[in-house]
């Protein structure tokens, strides 16, 4: 599976971007897909995943109601709404695929995307 994100740059805090991780799989109806993101010095964290099958998702804390996870399977592409950004939430932003399920770790993620810049500024 390829995936390729898009939709990073720059924005003001408490603007808003839409990323989005194209899958070249048949289906990615049978993928949890995972928005991971990392910031210089630190390590890769998992903001949100979808189990696509069943579209369960889950989010870490310090996003939850600001970030929605989304996917279109029509189009094999999940979408990451980001809302009311904070110069927190600059990292890189990665997205996985998984075929077992939404996992926390990164080690558990099969197929990752090249990343997509986020920078917030103040």
């Amino acid at each position: 599976v390829q995936l390729v994100e898009s939709g990073g740059g720059l924005v003001q805090a408490g603007g808003s971007l839409r990323l989005s991780c194209a899958a070249s799989a048949r289906t990615i109806d049978n993928y949890a897909i995972a928005w991971f993101r990392q910031a210089p010095g630190k390590e890769r964290e998992r903001v949100s995943c979808i189990s696509v099958s069943d579209g369960r998702t889950d989010y870490t804390d310090s996003v939850k109601d600001r970030f929605t996870i989304s996917s279109d399977n029509a189009k094999n592409t999940v979408y990451l709404q980001m809302n009311t950004l904070k110069p927190e939430d600059t990292a890189v932003y990665y997205c996985a695929a998984e075929s077992t399920g939404c996992r926390l770790t990164m080690r558990e993620y099969d197929w990752w995307g090249q990343g997509t810049q986020v920078t917030v500024s103040s």
